[in-house]
């Protein structure tokens, strides 16, 4: 969870990290990732049903980029969704709910 200061928690991060959509599905891990971003109305974008289209602006705040980051280590879900990022700290995500149980 977000402190006073506006950082997520080693917990959280790890959390993000860690999980296994595979066992865990998706939303609980894209709810930690909101739960846990600065300014998430304005950072995080989500459109579609079937076919999530995840868009995440770090908006240069450095617990944002530390989401990102512990979210890169979840190498499942990276190496599944992700399409591509850009300068500026966007990153995009294609998230194909048939691979996750939904």
């Amino acid at each position: 969870m977000i402190d006073i200061d506006g950082y997520p928690d080693e917990v959280s991060l790890d959390q993000i990290a860690h999980w296994d959509i595979l066992k865990e599905g998706i939303e609980g891990l894209l709810n930690l990732i909101e739960e846990n971003t600065q300014w998430a109305d304005r950072q995080i974008e989500r459109r579609g049903k079937r076919v999530i289209y995840y868009t995440y602006n770090t908006g240069g705040w450095s617990g944002n980029e530390a989401v990102i980051a512990a979210l890169f280590k979840n190498y499942l879900f990276w190496g599944m969704f992700w399409e591509k990022h850009t300068v500026g700290g966007h990153y995009y995500f294609k998230i194909n709910l048939t691979y996750c149980g939904g």
